[in-house]
């Protein structure tokens, strides 16, 4: 009779999504950490022996019905230290009596000195080692394990490497562990390497070793990585925190930012909101902003569409509409926080000065940011809203953020991360870069990556409703302790406030798309987005 895998073999590890250091590294933030941590290693292959040993315990865990009888494990090691985990991962499984197969890429005697080791007891253990996968495919019950190339992949695999990952993207029926990351993607952006985006491992999980990569969270990285995992390796949080680049919005953010109510508390306690938008033809927008930043706790909400007309929402009659001749009034805009653009037209733009001069606290959205990327007038008139001391946050979609930084998409997706960071530093605003994997960053701020939603939010409205729930969020903030000090402290002190409430609305918008009861092949409608979100800050504990 087998015996059982010994108890390091199934220790659990940390969901990235759900637990764990929530901190982000890039490549060569990685490499330092890497470097570091080789050398306090107690002994040489240290680090390896650790890491081979996580990727086959998370081996066994996602396949618990394995059966040595039935099915293979295929690792696909490369030539590098990535390969060489690999290899510590087959001779693990092997001896916890699976059936392991190992596809050695390049001259294995040429390898690094661990990965080098790491083949020669693979090999004395008994390992099998083939000279390919097998033809035509894998079955249902086999696991692939990429450990091809890991960190550092700065151009699509080619040659024998190619052919490896053109046959792993064919088997849709196996399951694929990525180790580090998936083979063909860029672990700091994202971006698939191949520019005709076949050449990359298609993985339904990933362990990332040591530290987490921004890539595996954004832009194309959420679908080709699946569940992603999270050893460090014995790295302490201290030591990963000092050299992030970014970090992981997580349920906390919502926490901070809807606290309990207290009985003392009014609806002034929780701010007066306005949503300028809605140009004939696309009230739709504004209602749709108007209702999220009711239903998200602003404490008074007035509707001021472009359009003129003036009704009441039988279904919201809360909202109180309003002339713009109402919010011109003198103190009005000064005292409140302000949703602009949502369905503005080209009617927008001759408002917007007058919104960016005096609106307290500025959420611009849609039609407002593309009327400010026309126009440098209503760029400079943005960025002066630093040196009055006023707080703003910009939500574009990669096309409206294309346009406001003067480039093309491509290099907005291409680029998530760094290009919310720069467009932050130009627009001296929060800037919450919407898409997959949506990136919150601030002038002065590290900025974080989003780890709830999915593509059904990829519907008409829904960045209507995330920025009334956006504002909703401010509004009901205490204006910061530093409103009494000079210019650019009020200003600090409200930026890192209105990064605060950008974060938590990116989590909770996200939120609603993975537990709305709708069938998750559909879009959610972004009529039914405000409600889904409310669910998600229900008493029962956030995920």
């Amino acid at each position: 009779m087998r015996q059982p895998p010994p108890p390091s073999l199934t220790t659990p590890l940390h969901d990235a999504l759900t637990g764990g250091p929530a901190w982000l590294h890039d490549t060569a933030a990685s490499r330092l950490l890497e470097t570091a941590a080789l050398a306090r290693q107690p002994r040489p292959g240290h680090l390896m022996a650790l890491a081979g040993l996580s990727v086959a315990r998370l081996a066994l865990a996602i396949t618990p019905r394995m059966h040595a009888s039935q099915g293979r494990v295929w690792v696909l090691s490369g030539p590098g230290n990535n390969g060489g985990d690999g290899l510590v991962a087959a001779r693990h499984l092997h001896q916890a009596g699976r059936q392991v197969n190992v596809v050695q890429m390049g001259d294995a005697d040429r390898s690094p000195e661990d990965a080098r080791q790491a083949f020669e007891a693979a090999r004395d253990a008994g390992v099998s080692f083939v000279d390919a996968p097998p033809v035509p495919a894998a079955s249902s019950e086999d696991l692939i394990v990429d450990a091809l190339l890991g960190l550092g992949q700065s151009r699509p695999p080619t040659g024998s490497l190619a052919a490896v990952v053109a046959w792993q993207r064919q088997q849709t029926r196996a399951v694929t562990l990525a180790v580090d990351l998936p083979t063909g993607l860029c672990a700091d952006t994202g971006s698939v390497l191949d520019p005709r985006g076949e050449l990359v491992v298609q993985a339904q999980h990933t362990l990332s070793l040591l530290t987490l990569k921004p890539g595996l969270f954004t832009h194309h990285g959420r679908d080709l990585a699946g569940r992603i995992w999270l050893d460090t390796l014995g790295q302490t949080d201290t030591a990963l925190a000092a050299g992030a680049s970014a970090r992981l919005l997580r349920s906390q953010a919502a926490e901070a930012a809807w606290p309990a109510r207290h009985h003392a508390q009014h609806k002034g306690s929780f701010g007066d909101l306005w949503v300028i938008a809605g140009a004939p033809g696309m009230t739709g927008a504004a209602w749709l902003a108007a209702r999220a930043a009711l239903a998200g706790g602003a404490g008074r909400v007035y509707l001021a569409t472009l359009s003129g007309a003036a009704e009441v929402d039988p279904l919201w009659p809360e909202l109180m509409q309003r002339a713009t001749a109402d919010w011109q009034k003198p103190g009005v805009l000064e005292a409140a926080t302000v949703v602009c653009g949502c369905g503005g037209g080209e009617t927008i733009a001759a408002l917007l000065p007058e919104v960016l001069a005096r609106a307290g606290r500025l959420v611009l959205d849609a039609d407002a940011l593309n009327a400010i990327a026309a126009s440098d007038a209503l760029l400079r008139a943005l960025q002066q809203r630093r040196s009055a001391g006023l707080a703003t946050v910009l939500t574009p979609h990669p096309l409206e953020a294309a346009r406001l930084a003067d480039v093309h998409t491509a290099a907005i997706q291409q680029h998530r991360l760094q290009a919310a960071q720069a467009l932050a530093l130009r627009c001296d605003s929060v800037v919450l870069l919407k898409g997959a994997g949506t990136v919150i960053a601030g002038p002065a701020a590290m900025p974080c990556i989003n780890t709830s939603g999915n593509a059904r939010l990829a519907t008409p409205g829904s960045g209507d409703v995330l920025a009334g729930w956006l504002g909703a969020a401010w509004s009901a903030m205490p204006s910061p302790s530093a409103s009494a000090g000079d210019t650019d402290l009020r200003w600090q002190a409200a930026t890192r406030q209105a990064m605060q409430a950008a974060s938590a609305a990116a989590w909770v918008h996200g939120a609603a798309a993975e537990i709305a009861p709708v069938d998750a092949r559909l879009p959610l409608r972004a009529s039914q987005l405000a409600a889904a979100m409310t669910q998600v800050l229900q008493p029962a504990p956030l995920r």
